[in-house]
């Protein structure tokens, strides 16, 4: 017996509307209807247009109606940390404010003057970035935020969606988790945390955890696209705690990279790893499915390459990536690296230029033409994957046998190989669909177990030198 569902797959550049159709011998994914996540740059502000992405989330969800397909139900995820203030009467006040807005720069350390680095980390386990749903909090009740000052409820992405769906408020577990906001022992808000933003607690609504039901399309939605009252699950709200979910290991000693816009490389545990080591490593503790814990690291992924090419684009220059990895391979090794994480890479208007000026800024070589960029990005990025790799070497309960790479960077072979040779460990690249993948597998109550019997994976063992 074969049955479907739909998973909503928002990433920080698209999105995608996926058809799962599930039987005991196969799972097929189909993607109905892609569309860009666009940033809205108005007054000097980055806004997410949430509606623009719920008028194609319908128009996927429609596709499928109109197919005569029975759905099971449809499922969620997105990036973190953003979020969505609704008013009283529950329309939403504006449009969400997006990570990459630089309002954030230097709150941190004001942040600090109320309530130090080390006990917001040592109270939330999270990572200190600029973009942490704290950070943003705190920045909007400082410029006076209308939105925020009258918000009935605040709701992250994901759950702003599931609302938009279903009429209904929740706040799944996991998306709460990247927020800074959580205490990740008690799985709980902290409102000392919340204290300080002057935000209440109760302005978030009542957790829900991955597999739990959020409630059913509203009537309109019903209708309009044709599916009738389906079932709206809360899955990993996370993007990458659904991948992290798809991850085909069967046994504990394992890392996970989660390779896309971000690139996030952890390990997953069962309890938070809050210690004065993972403080001054700068490492985070995330919800992930199950009641465990991701510890990892975010690291800026393939944005500079993607922001490359659209400098590249607009230069009537369409690199493909097998063309990138052909030419990145002619190039020799780049003597120095750049860090992928530096500020400097965080939303420049030109990144091509960004990198030569930074490289000049630290007297390293500027790269001679585009093909030397795409080897310096590559290069750096493995390097980078590299030093966080032996840090979880370091902390990690367990010997680390093998790193799994997921997401759209799993393809990117060349990356891969150059991963394995930084880290000295073999690598298993796959499944490239992984967010959608674990989103999928929450709905149908489904284990890594099942999830092998459906993907294929390819491995990458350390060149030997």
């Amino acid at each position: 017996m074969t049955k479907n569902y739909i998973a909503v797959d928002l990433g920080a550049t698209s999105g995608r509307v996926i058809l799962a159709k599930v039987s005991g011998e196969a799972l097929e994914m189909e993607t109905i209807h892609r569309f860009p996540t666009p940033l809205l740059q108005i007054g000097g502000k980055y806004y997410w247009n949430i509606y623009s992405i719920y008028d194609d989330i319908v128009k996927g969800l429609t596709i499928v109606g109109q197919r005569g397909v029975k759905v099971e139900s449809i499922g969620v995820d997105t990036w973190g940390v953003d979020f969505v203030c609704v008013a009283k009467d529950g329309t939403l006040l504006g449009l969400p404010r997006s990570y990459r807005d630089p309002y954030t720069e230097g709150v941190p350390e004001k942040f600090f003057k109320k309530m130090s680095r080390e006990e917001l980390y040592r109270r939330t386990g999270i990572q200190i970035m600029n973009l942490n749903s704290v950070f943003q909090l705190y920045a909007q009740h400082k410029e006076g935020s209308e939105a925020l000052d009258n918000a009935k409820s605040i709701l992250f992405m994901p759950d702003a969606i599931s609302y938009l769906l279903t009429g209904k408020k929740v706040c799944e577990y996991t998306i709460l988790s990247t927020s800074a906001l959580m205490d990740p022992r008690k799985k709980k808000i902290d409102k000392d945390v919340l204290d300080v933003c002057h935000v209440k607690s109760k302005r978030f609504p009542d957790i829900v955890y991955p597999g739990e039901k959020v409630g059913k399309l509203i009537p309109e939605l019903a209708e309009k696209t044709g599916l009738g009252k389906v079932n709206v699950v809360a899955v990993a709200g996370h993007d990458t705690a659904s991948a992290v979910a798809a991850v085909p290991a069967l046994s504990e000693g394992f890392a996970y990279l989660s390779s896309g816009t971000w690139s996030l490389m952890g390990i997953e545990v069962k309890d938070p790893v809050i210690d004065d080591r993972s403080y001054s490593m700068n490492f985070t503790n995330e919800g992930g499915v199950g009641g465990t814990t991701r510890f990892l690291k975010n690291i800026t992924g393939m944005w500079l390459l993607e922001q490359c090419l659209v400098k590249w684009r607009s230069e009537g220059k369409d690199y493909s990536y097998p063309e990138i990895a052909r030419l990145s391979a002619e190039c020799a090794p780049s003597a120095n690296l750049i860090d992928p994480d530096a500020p400097e890479f965080a939303s420049p208007t030109d990144m091509p230029e960004a990198i030569c000026k930074y490289c000049k800024a630290n007297g390293f070589a500027v790269p001679e033409d585009d093909a030397h960029i795409m080897r310096l990005i590559y290069d750096s990025l493995a390097g980078k994957y590299a030093e966080v790799f032996h840090k979880l070497e370091e902390i990690a309960p367990f010997k680390i046998e093998a790193l799994h790479i997921i997401g759209g960077g799993s393809q990117n072979e060349f990356l891969d190989q150059m991963t394995a040779d930084a880290c000295g460990v073999t690598v298993v690249a796959g499944p490239a669909e992984g967010t959608a993948l674990g989103n999928v597998m929450i709905q149908a109550k489904l284990s890594r177990k099942d999830i092998n019997r459906f993907i294929d994976t390819k491995i990458f063992k350390p060149t030997k030198k």
